[in-house]
């Protein structure tokens, strides 16, 4: 079962992508991760994708399409994989869609998680990060139990910038200009499926299970 989760940022994309992966014993494949991981490491692509990405713009393909293919070739990935955050534009969805079709193979299914972008606004301004351990709590929805340490390791809790408020505007407007075309190219292919992220986490969940099968 090889899945796409789209939808804006702070739809809850990562959430049901794990509790997907954890269902049906599948990787969960997150480019948000892999940068985060190289960020805090400090490596060459981390620093690039960084500037990128406390603009709140999305980071260029060239930085991205050769990470997620060597990816698919990884052991786990043999009975499919749930992609978080990628593709995020048309080329590399036809770029997907061809290196899947050398090996004779496709995406399944697209998942749209839809939430309104005020929704997503109040959501994201309330999310906090653990600098160390990388933790992640909100301030409605999870929080720590001691107001800005984490529980995981003790450690200060932070706004990043790219949850700040001017900055999801901006990644929103990234979004509906160069991401959101997925969405009807996905319609075209006939694997599209919506399901309304508003919901509870749980919720939107069983809605999922019933889009999957």
């Amino acid at each position: 079962m090889k899945v796409i989760m789209l939808g804006a940022p702070g739809a809850g994309k990562g959430t049901q992508a794990k509790m997907i992966a954890d269902e049906y014993k599948i990787p969960h494949i997150s480019t948000g991760d892999i940068f985060r991981a190289n960020i805090k490491n400090g490596t060459e692509l981390g620093k690039k994708a960084k500037t990128y990405m406390d603009k709140g713009e999305l980071v260029p393909d060239e930085l991205v399409v050769d990470l997620i293919m060597s990816r698919f070739a990884e052991d786990d990935c043999k009975n499919g994989y749930v992609l978080d955050g990628f593709p995020r534009t048309i080329p590399q969805a036809e770029a997907l869609d061809a290196a899947l079709a050398k090996n004779d193979d496709h995406v399944d299914v697209a998942i749209d998680i839809e939430v309104p972008d005020e929704n997503i606004i109040r959501r994201m301004g309330g999310r906090r990060a653990c600098t160390n351990c990388g933790a992640t709590y909100h301030v409605v929805y999870n929080p720590p139990k001691v107001e800005g340490v984490c529980d995981v390791c003790g450690q200060k809790l932070i706004l990043r910038d790219d949850d700040k408020p001017e900055t999801v505007k901006n990644r929103l407007n990234v979004y509906h200009t160069q991401t959101q075309p997925l969405i009807n190219y996905y319609k075209k292919k006939d694997i599209l499926k919506t399901v309304d992220g508003t919901q509870d986490m749980n919720k939107v969940f069983a809605d999922i299970k019933a889009v999957l099968g």
